[in-house]
């Protein structure tokens, strides 16, 4: 072997070695939650949300009337980013709400985007299993 293919291999060795020093790509997995408080009323629930990430696909859902479990929609987590929509049926009418944030360990922090055009924060917490 010549210095250069030595010096080829020494250098692809120690870039490889770096690949598991790479901070891993945090993962949404789990149960999530938070507590609204509704205007109206003042009166609060606590809602949780259960989210699950295989590859590239985000899944999940949240409660709905009688505690039915109401499918996420549009969802999409890259980069420690989460979004997706959530559509309920009211008085025969479908309202969607658009909820994004940022993961951070185990919070996710971001809004909540009514079709009226009023948003709110909210801030998840992973439920510890």
């Amino acid at each position: 072997m010549n210095r250069r293919t030595i010096l080829l291999f020494l250098t692809l060795a120690v870039l490889g070695s770096w690949g598991p020093l790479r901070a891993a790509e945090p993962d949404p997995t789990g149960k999530w939650k938070w507590t609204v408080t509704n205007p109206n009323n003042n009166q609060s629930r606590d809602v949780t949300l259960q989210l699950k990430l295989e590859g590239d696909k985000l899944t999940g859902s949240v409660p709905g009337p009688n505690d039915k479990q109401i499918d996420i929609e549009n969802a999409s987590f890259k980069d420690g980013q989460i979004s997706f929509t959530v559509t309920r049926e009211r008085n025969d009418q479908k309202v969607t709400q658009k909820f994004s944030g940022k993961l951070d360990g185990d919070t996710i922090t971001g809004k909540i985007e009514n079709p009226n055009g009023n948003s709110r924060d909210w801030v998840a917490k992973r439920e510890k299993s």
